[in-house]
Parts: structure tokens; sequence; C-alpha cells
């Protein structure tokens, strides 16, 4: 199949997803996950667990991200481009309307039920996205020692009501990689 044949199936995959998902990117993950890795089988677990994290440490939304990733791997530079417009243009389209008649919507007690029902459900997606991640994750001590300290840090940081950025977890995990990389590296050339 060639590159320009994957657009249209690229396109309306990462529409359908942009559209009926709510909860930002973290929530996307999940379906990305169902979609990419699972039905279509374009991406394996390990290669889905490093774009969930590259999406995750480059700048902007996780979920433009990884549809830019999606994209450029079934059709190069042009898929990266219809995977990017093909997330984002739901949430365009939908803000954009909502903007139209915002006093409006807002005023309405069912359209506010409706999103406390909704957050219940972002909860669920992200946090079953992260199981899933860690499901697929290599089980190296290092990785281990990684996780916990991540989120026992999380848990005190969130208890104690101390601003602490997740950037600051993915930058100081990067580079505990990179040291431990570097010491095995050594360790190989004395």
């Amino acid at each position: 199949m060639t590159r320009l044949r994957r657009l249209p199936e690229l396109f309306f995959s990462l529409f359908k997803i942009g559209l009926f998902t709510f909860g930002g990117g973290y929530a996307m993950l999940a379906l990305l996950q169902s979609e990419f890795v699972t039905r279509k089988r374009w991406l394996d677990m390990d290669e889905f667990s490093d774009l969930a994290a590259i999406a995750e440490s480059t700048p902007g939304p996780i979920a433009i991200n990884a549809a830019t990733y999606i994209g450029y791997k079934r059709a190069g530079f042009l898929g990266a481009l219809v995977g990017t417009v093909a997330m984002c243009l739901p949430s365009f389209i939908i803000i954009y309307l909502i903007s139209l008649f915002f006093d409006g919507f807002l005023s309405v007690p069912i359209v506010a039920k409706a999103f406390r029902g909704i957050q219940v459900c972002v909860i669920y997606l992200i946090f079953t996205a992260g199981l899933r991640i860690s499901k697929s994750m290599k089980k190296t001590p290092l990785n281990i020692v990684i996780m916990t300290l991540t989120i026992l840090c999380m848990e005190a940081f969130s208890i104690l009501s101390v601003s602490f950025s997740s950037i600051f977890y993915i930058l100081a995990a990067g580079c505990l990689g990179v040291i431990v990389w570097l010491c095995g590296r050594r360790r190989q050339n004395p």
C-alpha cells in the first residue's frame, strides 16, 4: 500500500479518537494503544511505550505529539501533517461551537452533570493507560526503581500540597538512565 493510500485511514482513525475522547492526551493514550497496537497492529507495545515517553517529554500536547509520530511512521511527512490535523480538528470544531453558546451552555444543568460523569471516565482512562504501559515495561531493576521512586514522590508531593511539575520527573528519570548507561559503557571499555 502506498503512503498516500494510508492517509484516509490514518485521518479517520485519529479524528475519531480526537472526537470521542475527553480529558486530554493522557486519557487518549489508552485509546491510541487500543487502536494502533491492538486493533490495527501499526505499532508494537514496546514502540508504543517509547512513543508515550517521547510524546510526553517533547514540547506540546502528548496526544498531538503521539498523532504526529504515528502519522510519520505510517506515511512520512504528509502522514505526520495529516495525523496532527486529524487529532486537532475535532477539538477545534467543538471548542468553536461551544464558544458561540458558552454562557448558555454552562448554565444547562444536564451539561454540568455530564461533565462530572466524564471526569470519572477520564480518571479511569488515564489509570488504564498507565497500567498497560507498566505491564509492558521491561522489568529491569533500574526501571522498577525509577517507577517506584516516581510514584512515591508524586504521592508525597500531592499529599503535602507541594507544586512540582511532572517535567522534572521525566528529566530526572532521563538523566538517571543516561548516567546508568554511561556507567555500563565505562565498565565495558575501561
